[in-house]
Formats: structure tokens, sequence, C-alpha cells
């Protein structure tokens, strides 16, 4: 482990963010800030670009001593001391994109009580973050040699004014490219244009899924989904030796979450750059 809480020294390091107009994402609409049921990854920014930035660090720093990114992934999903203080010193970067974590735990209905992802702890939800950073330089390079690539996307992702035209595909729901605003049909399109088959994931099973894909030879899955989400779903991939990547929602809104759908986004110049060859 590096010497001091890791994610002070990186603070420390790090200019203080300037607030400033960001580009729109979305055609026709601007890419605002949302804050989630628990995190998000705007932070205090109106931009998530400093998270990517920060997470991006953390790793780097954390990597000059470990001995390599599956070293440190084994050390995420083990319990014991050097964990536990893996997540402290996360926490001093990482506390600004989960400020609600606690409030939500303590508000948690007794039937909640069973849904691990919901109880996902604020220390957990910063090793999340780092997990599936290293977890995407350890596997992207993999995915992108797939054969077949495929993404599973949120229906959270959809544009809630207007009634979503999805249609039926080979594996699961598909983008029928009905609003321009939409981020589903922007991510679909960026998607399509990298050569990764992007699906609305409504109806499959991990599992099934995996079985039905097995006759077209090497396929990695990439996943976008909420940070307890995308994390446990990056793992059972890799559990399987399945190439994944993934990138998170700026922020959990969905029904599960907050009672009702809200509207999300994702940072697609990331995601760009994620699948891009």
């Amino acid at each position: 482990m590096p010497r001091g809480p890791a994610g002070r020294c990186i603070m420390k390091g790090m200019p203080t963010a300037k607030l400033m107009a960001v580009p729109s994402q979305a055609a026709g609409s601007s890419y605002v800030p949302v804050a989630g049921k628990t995190y998000s990854l705007f932070g205090s920014d109106l931009s998530t670009e400093p998270y990517y930035d920060r997470i991006r660090l953390l790793a780097d720093d954390l990597l000059k001593t470990a001995s390599g990114e599956e070293a440190l992934l084994a050390l995420i999903r083990k319990a014991g001391g050097r964990k536990r203080l893996l997540a402290r010193s996360l926490g001093h970067a990482l506390s600004p994109y989960t400020t609600n974590v606690r409030a939500h735990l303590k508000g948690l209905s007794f039937r909640s009580v069973t849904d691990r992802r919901l109880r996902t702890t604020e220390e957990q939800y910063h090793l999340h973050m780092l997990e599936i950073e290293l977890a995407n330089r350890l596997h992207r390079d993999r995915f992108l040699r797939s054969d077949f690539r495929i993404a599973l996307l949120p229906h959270c992702l959809r544009d809630f004014r207007r009634e979503c035209q999805s249609v039926p595909g080979d594996l699961d729901a598909v983008c029928a490219d009905c609003s321009e605003t939409c981020f589903l049909h922007r991510v679909s399109a960026l998607l399509r244009e990298a050569g990764v088959h992007p699906y609305i994931w409504k109806n499959a099973e991990l599992s099934s899924l995996f079985r039905r894909l097995e006759g077209r030879g090497s396929f990695g899955v990439l996943g976008i989904a909420c940070i307890p989400e995308l994390a446990w779903g990056m793992r059972a991939c890799m559990k399987r030796k399945i190439p994944v990547a993934g990138i998170p929602l700026d922020a959990n809104r969905c029904m599960r979450w907050m009672g009702r759908f809200e509207e999300t986004s994702v940072n697609l110049e990331r995601l760009r750059e994620l699948v891009s060859q």
C-alpha cells in the first residue's frame, strides 16, 4: 500500500475544479448535473470529467506499489484490515461523489434490508469505483478483440418525456432511434459505430444470455449501470472468464432507488474512449 492515505495525497495535488459551461452530450438538450439516490459522479462540478480524472489518478497511485491490477482487484474482493485501510484512503478523494449514501441507508425500509445492492455502504461504493476502473484496464483490450461485442444498456437512460419505441431484438430489446435527445439513442448510435451491438436490458438473465452467445465465437460484454449493479455484473463476467468493460451511470435514479423513474445520463466521451480501437 502507498505511504499515507492515497486519496488524501492525490486530493492535495489536484487543482480545484473550475465551474464552466459543459457542451451538450445529447442533441437539443443540455447535459446537466443530476443527483442520484446515493451518488452522483458530478459531485459539485458541472461535468463528470473531474471524477474520471480522479479515479484514474487514484488507480495510478495505488498501482505504483501493487503488483498489478489483478492483485489490487483481489484485495478489493477480500475481507480484512488491508481492504478497510484501502477503503478509508479512497474516502478522502471519493466522498464528494457519495454524499447521500448514509442518509439513504438510514431510511431503508425493513423489506429493503435483504437487497444487497440497496445496502451498499459508502466505503463499498468507493471500492466499487476503483474496481470498475481496474477491471476496464485489465479487460478492455480483450473485449475489443472479441469476435462479437455486445452492450447491455439500462432502461433508465431513455427519454421519459415520450413513450419508448424500442423493439425486440435477437437477445433483448433494441433502440428504435425515435428520439434524438434520448441517451439510449445517443449511446446506441455511438456503440454501433464502434462495432458493438447495443441491447436495452429488459428481460435477459446473464446466465441464459451467456449460453445463447456461446455459438458466436469469442464474445465480450460492455455494461452501463449504476455503480453497485455494474460492479456486480462485471464480477459475474470475470468469474466466467468473459472479457468485460463498463461505465457507470452518472447517478442512480431508477425506480429501484428513487421509487420512480427519473432521467439519468452517462459520459459519452468516456464511453467513446472505452470502445475505440
